[in-house]
């Protein structure tokens, strides 16, 4: 009986390797929860505003070694969330957000890494923000959820790894946010990390960059279902998100990645002269967009991105400091910083200015500005070049005593 329960057994497993491609993935992995600020205690935020009890979404890959000493933390993006790599359940039809870059022989390989990836406070996968309930009332915060930092998203994260007995990273990665929140864990806890991958972010946002998630907030409060926030009950505010989506990603991409996949294609089936005007969707670029648009305000809530964008735009690592380099004065881990050369919205010279702190302070540092045609969203794209780098920049802090 025991032999037939075990090739049943077997046989399950080997068509879920065969139906997920589980050989060259974490597999099947579990969202966990880690909560701290329980009253009477609370979470000081950087306006003063006090926030309790807080709980951080976060998964991890791989195996904490015995002195814990190859732990790898990745800070995720705007609209990313815990969920990195593998899948949380055999019927998931994509794997994790960077899936391409964690799991068994990639460049953060989890044979020889323990990574971890939380969900920011703020945001809606899990980690407090303002969908979560707020205790005092019953209801969702809403709007009257405190204004964030990013800051105040890396201070949760570093008690998540207190919790875990982590004491030291191996290493740090993060691009877009997830680089500005990896700058400031950097300046924050400057003796925390061993590296620290720095992709394709900006030490502040220019005035172009704040412009468009401007607009993109105004979409969102301008639709009549935003109800100055408190939308949970009823119609959401999809209108306004879906814009503000679709100019967001409008930046994530190039030119020349548009050009190559759209050009000026018409819509099959379509002309591009009819007897009646087709304001909104007579190209491809265009049903590409509300396409994008309407995948995510299946798994987003306006109110976080109303919050995280406002995070992003008034993020300022030179806060409290005379300049950049006398902001990374104290820093010790190794640094690899990375831009694209096709990325307009965080081009090469925010990237340039970041590693000339970096070196005007002694801190070994690497840089390139990597050649893609996929703009700010090149990070995300599966390039083997691109693995190359990351793995051999992980080999060389191995080396390293």
């Amino acid at each position: 009986m025991d032999s037939i329960s075990e090739k049943l057994n077997n046989s399950i497993s080997e068509k879920l390797n065969q139906e997920l491609n589980l050989e060259k993935s974490v597999g099947i992995v579990e969202t966990k929860y880690f909560t701290f600020a329980i009253p009477p205690e609370e979470f000081v935020l950087s306006n003063g505003s006090k926030l309790g009890p807080v709980t951080i979404a976060y998964e991890t890959y791989g195996n904490l070694n015995e002195d814990k000493s190859n732990a790898i933390l990745i800070f995720h993006a705007l609209s990313g969330d815990a969920h990195a790599a593998g899948y949380n359940n055999p019927d998931d039809k994509k794997p994790g957000w960077w899936d391409m870059m964690i799991g068994p022989g990639k460049p953060f390989d989890t044979n020889k890494y323990f990574v971890i990836c939380s969900n920011i406070i703020g945001g809606c996968k899990g980690s407090t923000g303002p969908s979560s309930i707020n205790p005092q009332t019953g209801k969702p915060y809403g709007i009257t959820f405190p204004v964030i930092t990013i800051k105040d998203m890396i201070i949760p994260q570093k008690k998540l790894l207190d919790y875990l007995g982590i004491k030291k990273l191996f290493c740090a990665a993060g691009g877009s946010m997830g680089g500005m929140q990896l700058l400031q864990w950097l300046v924050l806890y400057p003796e925390m990390s061993k590296g620290a991958m720095i992709i394709a972010t900006s030490p502040n946002h220019t005035a172009q960059a704040i412009a468009f998630n401007s607009v993109g907030r105004f979409a969102i409060i301008q639709d009549p279902d935003w109800n100055n926030g408190n939308y949970y009950n009823g119609k959401r505010p999809d209108r306004g998100l879906s814009i503000a989506r679709m100019i967001g990603h409008i930046t994530y991409l190039s030119e020349e990645s548009m050009h190559r996949k759209f050009g000026r294609k018409i819509i099959t089936g379509k002309t591009s002269q009819t007897d009646i005007a087709d304001f909104t969707k007579e190209f491809e670029v265009e049903s590409y967009l509300q396409y994008q648009g309407e995948s995510f305000i299946k798994r987003f809530d306006a109110n976080s991105y109303l919050y995280i964008t406002k995070a992003i735009d008034d993020f300022d690592i030179t806060d409290g400091y005379e300049n950049l380099a006398d902001a990374f004065k104290n820093i010790k881990a190794k640094c690899f910083v990375i831009s694209f050369t096709s990325d307009w919205l965080y081009p090469k010279e925010q990237s340039m200015k970041i590693v000339k702190a970096l070196k005007v302070n002694g801190i070994e540092t690497t840089y390139t500005n990597f050649e893609s045609p996929y703009g700010h969203d090149s990070f995300l794209i599966e390039d083997e070049r691109l693995k190359r780098l990351f793995a051999g920049f992980l080999k060389s802090l191995e080396e390293q005593p």
